[in-house]
């Protein structure tokens, strides 16, 4: 009789706790996906913080390169605008992809600054632009980090939920692929450099 109990306990729990083991990892792996999309919010927000401190450094050395400013102020204001949406649907592949686009535009108008920049030797050398610069490069490194720890992050749970056994478990609990952060189409376009 003993034996037949034990069986049948086998039976029972170890299907249960496999099911359970599986359902904590797939949890594990989507947190860490989303904390690893909390960190480009947060270096997004840093760099369109920091934003509005260089444009104001760099004004009255450059009053006629008024245009490049507005155009990088404009597309700060839509990048915020698309993190401010982002925090209310932070899954949603729509809203990533759009904040992904306006963080591509806005780096490459801030490519464009920092060739305006260049060319005024005055402003280069001003420790308030080359302190400013030094910390949206660092930032745009933090970005780029955050952003590849993200997509590796979303890599692992989206193939953790493609791959048997666990794709079982994942539909059955509704789990269900995140969306990368990728470059849009304009992003891997080389910017253009004229002096």
């Amino acid at each position: 009789m003993v034996p037949i109990i034990v069986s049948v306990a086998i039976v029972l729990f170890v299907p249960l706790i496999w099911g359970i083991a599986i359902y904590n990892g797939l949890v594990r792996g989507r947190v860490r996906a989303e904390n690893g999309f909390s960190q480009i919010d947060v270096q997004l927000k840093r760099r369109c913080d920091l934003i509005p401190n260089l444009v104001e450094a760099v004004k009255g050395y450059m009053s006629h390169e008024r245009q490049t400013l507005e155009a990088v102020i404009a597309a700060r204001n839509s990048a915020v605008a698309g993190l401010q949406s982002l925090g209310a649907r932070p899954r949603d592949a729509m809203t990533i992809q759009t904040v992904a686009g306006a963080s591509g535009q806005l780096d490459q108008l801030l490519m464009s600054l920092r060739v305006s920049i260049e060319k005024y030797p005055d402003l280069k050398a001003s420790t308030n632009v080359l302190g400013l610069q030094e910390e949206l490069a660092s930032t745009e490194n933090r970005i780029a980090f955050s952003r590849q720890a993200y997509n590796d992050a979303v890599m692992v749970f989206n193939t953790s939920i493609a791959v048997f056994p666990s794709n079982f478990v994942a539909a059955l609990l509704g789990f269900s692929e995140l969306t990368l952060f990728e470059a849009n189409a304009t992003d891997r376009v080389l910017p253009e450099v004229k002096f």
